[in-house]
């Protein structure tokens, strides 16, 4: 379980493999040392497991299911990485629920500045819209952002300088595909509900 706080913007040492699997080194400095093997660190939203911690340096392994649901294989060497250490018992959870399993990918439709930050639309399909509320939660790129606004096809999110600065955000750019966890509440709410409401 995350926060969509992110701790550290790490970099991609090297990738490896292809749609049967992804293995990806990442260096955080920040970040390494509070993983042991075995530990959940959400990559750019995605939860995934520490197979090995050297240093300052740690490696996971993207499966199928992964890459099909992400833009973890899109990853190269050098790309600057959102990372998440797993929450633990005490931590304050100063974003939402995050599970690190992204629903969907978005693609930006448009950034503009905005005062001091930024305004960014972001295109999603219905299955990841139909959970989205104004002034709800949303990760983008492991990011815990609130629902600025909804449109039939989109939901913009308003970045603040602070964000911008501590995450890979600040490079977003028209064109660009995000991954995108919605709030695990609303899942579970429509499950709840589906059988009082005969679907």
């Amino acid at each position: 379980m995350f926060t969509g706080i992110v701790r550290e913007v790490g970099s991609v040492v090297t990738t490896r493999g292809g749609a049967g699997g992804v293995r990806l080194e990442i260096a955080a400095p920040r970040t390494a040392p509070l993983v042991e093997v075995g530990g959940s660190v959400s990559v750019n939203g995605v939860c995934l497991t520490a197979e090995s911690v050297d240093g300052d340096s740690l490696v996971f392994h993207a499966v199928p299911e992964t890459l099909s649901r992400s833009t973890l294989g899109d990853l190269a060497t050098g790309a600057a990485v959102n990372l998440e250490p797993a929450l633990l018992a005490g931590d304050a959870l100063g974003g939402h629920i995050v599970q690190g399993h992204v629903d969907g990918v978005g693609r930006v439709q448009s950034v503009e500045a905005e005062g001091e930050g930024l305004r960014v639309i972001v295109e999603a399909p219905a299955e990841i819209l139909r959970y989205c509320v104004e002034k709800g939660s949303i990760t983008v790129e492991g990011v815990s952002l609130t629902i600025a606004e909804l449109h039939d096809d989109a939901f913009g999110v308003a970045l603040i300088p602070h964000t911008l600065a501590e995450t890979t955000l600040v490079t977003l750019e028209p064109g660009r595909h995000v991954n995108v966890e919605v709030d695990a509440l609303a899942k579970y709410v429509e499950r709840l509900l589906a059988p009082r409401l005969g679907r």
